[in-house]
């Protein structure tokens, strides 16, 4: 179910009978039964254990983890029965309740945790609106947060497991529980595809969570939509996960449990069938299992595997399941996508082969059927149109970057966005494309989108650097000069023409939705590696002798390459082995060559044309030491650096100026801070490394646990359900 699916259901939900809502669900899911037989109630991929798995305290074989959500006040009522059933056969569990949907009883509460029973918050009204917009989940937290300090709650879970695990960062938690490793029948049916616990790194080394995915069926999917009457799939799941020395993670209702008392209702089932199957796991796995509390679980998680050298995420990023899946599940997206491919473009005034991110965007799209153009400008030596990875790419206007002037790099902005118009308008004659991406640098090129938009197009503008601060920094202007002000206009109306704005940190997101843009109109995408580009296997180089430090970039004033070049002068003669190699072009490039020269270092500083990235990536692995020496000025102080997450996702230790917005999403244990327009701070830092092989190798071992959890392959899926999401409202 798409998300404007999800929130037509919930809006219209209201109105129809419970009895007809029962009736329709279980007719679905019938209907999807038979063609999910091969991911559930067993997805045989989610039975991989996280890098560097130890096992479970105490070597036990497996961990089993009892939760229940209390989702009415007549659900309330019936907690101290099935704390009692539990007890009496020497289990512990956890009830999250719903804080603003009925009163919650402070007594059960406390009669809860003196029994050693743990609270948590489900939600505040079980409305299905959470994750409607970004102002409305906002709003939430601030209440959620209340309610877990009054209750002193360590975890969360979302009603009918909707979830954003971006957004849960809102929410003061030690954990959440708001997934599942396969569950076709959910609303939300993208499934973590992971029968362990696995941890979600906030935007800070600060932040951070542990997610504990329900991975045994619900009880209202088996008992009362399939109407089961056994506790087969139950049984059978078990023992698979025990099997594997995962998590069993059961959620179950006291809403639908009838403890013998009255008539059973039709939502109801026998409380006997949850007794049966809590007997099967006592007498089945006497001595095996870890019967833990999710709070414990996370706890010990976090400690535990914090110990671990690489990442404690899922090897690969969860896939969702459709109503009706493909054999091998490619990609979770909108029906439309699904059903004829959407046609889809990007427009930017780059070099598409050398820019990452539009490559990841355009490649994502493609890898599920899209069809894919790509405007942009052509390298010497490309050829003017070239399919790359299935994607199409036109090359409309050549570009040398050594623009001097304010007037010459105009200049070239508006003769792009006339050819980019053109080129729009004309490929948009016979069929309209559904989405169209449009990077900036510069922002009013999402203007050449004019002609399609008024034909139904969707457009995206990302913000890849931020246009006022970025001509502020590369041509000397004030930030209260005229030219900066229309600037900041320009990028008003251009994101205001856009249907939604991507921008390409948290730090630039809370300036532009501060003048320009309200922040439910936004989506904030890092500059993340792909892994099949970026990972350490691509190192090939051998000893050879030689210490090789290495930029990869473009050459601009705000990088401060100067201050490395000056820098590295001060450590040639204590380290003769060292090597400083500079892959990229740009304004700055005649001047470095001669800073380079002046100094006598052409031996040693070496300057490098612009390579394809998978090339560049092989050359990067083969470094020794990555530097990233950018000024901490207005612009490149906030500029998030693609460079250092490359560096770290291919094992390369960094030496990187403490900016603002790297000190914001790194630490010491990350990299080598060195203070920013210092080169005698820089050269320290350089010898530092290049003396200390053991440090070396810590930096690049805590990186690259750091970044599997920030790669393109976990966010990947968020971009392709923005896309489906914009086009599917027309």
């Amino acid at each position: 179910m798409s998300s404007l699916q999800r929130k037509l259901y919930y809006q219209v939900k209201p109105f129809i009978p419970r009895q007809v809502q029962l009736l329709l669900r279980r007719k679905r899911a019938l209907w999807m039964l038979s063609r999910c037989a091969d991911i559930w109630p067993i997805a045989q991929k989610a039975g991989s254990p996280p890098r560097h798995w130890r096992g479970w305290p105490e070597q036990k074989s497996f961990a089993f983890i009892l939760t229940h959500d209390v989702e009415t006040a007549v659900g309330q009522e019936k907690c101290r029965d099935l704390a009692h059933l539990e007890e009496r056969l020497g289990f512990r569990s956890s009830f999250n309740f719903v804080p603003e949907r009925y009163e919650v009883s402070p007594e059960l509460r406390y009669y809860l945790e003196d029994r050693g029973f743990e609270v948590g918050v489900h939600g505040l009204c079980h409305d299905g609106r959470y994750l409607d917009s970004r102002e409305i989940f906002s709003e939430r937290a601030a209440r959620i947060n209340r309610y877990l300090r009054e209750w002193k709650a360590s975890g969360f879970r979302f009603p009918s497991m909707l979830h954003n695990l971006d957004w849960i960062h809102d929410l003061e938690l030690e954990y959440d529980l708001s997934t599942f490793d396969t569950d076709p029948f959910e609303p939300q049916s993208d499934g973590m595809n992971t029968i362990f616990p696995f941890f979600v790194p906030g935007p800070t080394l600060s932040g951070g969570y542990v997610e504990l995915p329900y991975t045994l069926p619900q009880d209202f999917t088996l008992f009362i939509i399939l109407r089961e009457r056994n506790i087969d799939i139950w049984k059978k799941k078990l023992d698979w996960i025990a099997e594997r020395g995962g998590m069993a993670l059961v959620n179950v209702h006291p809403d639908y449990m009838n403890f013998g008392t009255g008539k059973k209702k039709a939502e109801e089932f026998p409380a006997t069938l949850y007794s049966e199957f809590l007997n099967y796991v006592k007498t089945r796995y006497e001595g095996r299992f870890w019967q833990a509390l999710p709070r414990d679980a996370a706890r010990w998680f976090r400690k535990e595997m914090g110990k671990a050298p690489h990442s404690t995420l899922p090897s690969a990023r969860p896939r969702a399941v459709k109503d009706s899946p493909p054999a091998d599940l490619p990609q979770r997206g909108a029906s439309k996508a699904k059903a004829s491919g959407l046609k889809a473009c990007m427009v930017a005034y780059s070099f598409y082969e050398t820019d990452t991110r539009i490559m990841r965007y355009a490649e994502a799209l493609a890898a599920r059927g899209d069809q894919v153009d790509v405007f942009s400008l052509a390298m010497e030596g490309t050829a003017p149109v070239e399919k790359i990875n299935g994607v199409t790419v036109y090359r409309i206007q050549r570009r040398d970057i050594n623009e001097k002037t304010k007037f010459s790099y105009l200049g070239r902005l508006m003769s792009f966005l006339l050819r980019s118009s053109w080129s729009l308008s004309k490929n948009s004659v016979r069929r309209p494309y559904d989405i169209i991406h449009v990077h900036s640098v510069p922002d009013f090129e999402v203007f050449a989108a004019l002609f399609p938009k008024l034909r139904g197009s969707k457009l995206i503008l990302d913000i890849h650097d931020i246009v006022p601060e970025f001509y502020a920094s590369k041509f000397g202007t004030s930030h209260l000069s005229y030219a900066f002000k229309a600037l900041k206009q320009i990028e008003r109306w251009s994101t205001g023409f856009s249907d939604h704005v991507i921008i390409a940190n948290h730090i630039w997101e809370k300036v532009i939705t501060s003048r320009s843009v309200p922040s439910g109109k936004c989506s904030t995408f890092l500059n993340y590696p792909d892994s099949r580009v970026f990972n350490p296997l691509k190192r090939k180089r051998q000893a050879d002798g030689r210490f090789v430090m290495m930029y990869p970039g473009t050459l601009n004033w705000h990088q401060g390459l100067d201050i490395a070049i000056k820098a590295f002068d001060l450590i040639k003669t204590e380290v003769p082995e060292a090597e400083f190699h500079i892959y990229g072009k740009g304004p700055a490039g005649e001047a470095l060559m001669n800073l380079v020269k002046k100094r006598s270092l052409e031996d040693r500083v070496k300057f490098m044309d612009p390579v394809p990235v998978e090339q560049i990536a092989g050359i990067m692995a083969d470094a020794d030491l990555g530097i990233v020496p950018k000024r901490n000025d207005s612009f490149g102080g906030d500029a998030f650096s693609t460079k250092i997450f490359e560096f770290m996702a291919l094992g390369v230790p960094v030496v990187a100026a403490n900016t603002r917005i790297d000190t914001f999403y790194f630490n010491d244990s990350l990299l080598k801070f060195f203070q920013a327009g210092d080169e005698k701070s820089l050269a320290a830092a350089m010898l530092e490394i290049i003396k200390n092989h053991g440090l070396r190798r810590q930096l690049a071992a805590n990186a690259l646990a750091y970044v599997a959890g920030q790669s393109w392959d976990v966010k990947r899926q968020d971009y392709l359900d923005l896309v489906d999401r914009l086009v599917m409202v027309r």
